[in-house]
């Protein structure tokens, strides 16, 4: 068993040797951050866990083509994100996602629950409105937006990692942030008011 201060590199050239438990245990390594992600953009527990399998499978069947160009984490969050989006855009053709489907699966996330709940029952019923005029106000971000809000705000990358990630300049980013910093600022002003 890995410890966890092996290097990805040392884990990478291991997988492309045909060793599949280093493989193992960079799904391990990466999982957690890239269901965050994933998560953050579909808002379905049901789709991150599948699309988080068709990007590791597209991972492992690349990986040979990973040449130590970019961090491997960077390589990793590249295909995340584009499936993620290109899932998204077919979604966005086969039907217009219920908001409710995407309260309820917030709503009921164990982890949620507990950060939110302090036993004040107000306090939790104002979090859970807020909590879901958030997810309106990220389902109206394009997806674009969506992912440099997610990785940014969220998962609090740096903006050179995320233009890396999404193959843009910095400024792009900082652009995409200002703009959808706006959109969720106005979305979410008439909430905040009461």
């Amino acid at each position: 068993m890995d410890t966890p201060e092996t290097p990805d590199s040392e884990l990478v050239s291991r997988t492309q040797a045909g060793d599949a438990r280093a493989f193992d245990e960079l799904v391990v390594r990466f999982s957690p951050r890239l269901y965050g992600l994933i998560y953050n953009m579909t808002a379905s527990h049901e789709d991150t866990n599948d699309l988080l399998q068709d990007i590791f499978a597209k991972a492992y069947r690349s990986i040979n083509g990973f040449q130590g160009k970019s961090a491997f984490y960077t390589w990793m969050h590249t295909i995340a994100v584009n499936m993620t989006i290109n899932f998204l855009k077919k979604r966005n053709r086969r039907k217009t996602m219920s908001l409710d489907d995407v309260d309820n699966g917030i709503l009921t996330d164990p982890d949620f629950i507990k950060a939110t709940s302090n036993g004040d029952p107000s306090h939790d019923a104002n979090l859970v409105e807020l909590q879901k005029k958030l997810n309106e106000s990220m389902l109206k971000l394009s997806h674009e937006h969506r992912a440099v809000v997610t990785m940014f705000d969220i998962q609090g990358m740096p903006h050179a990692e995320i233009a890396k990630i999404l193959k843009i300049s910095e400024g792009t980013v900082r652009s995409r942030l200002f703009y959808a910093h706006r959109q969720l600022q106005n979305h979410l002003q008439e909430f905040m008011k009461h």
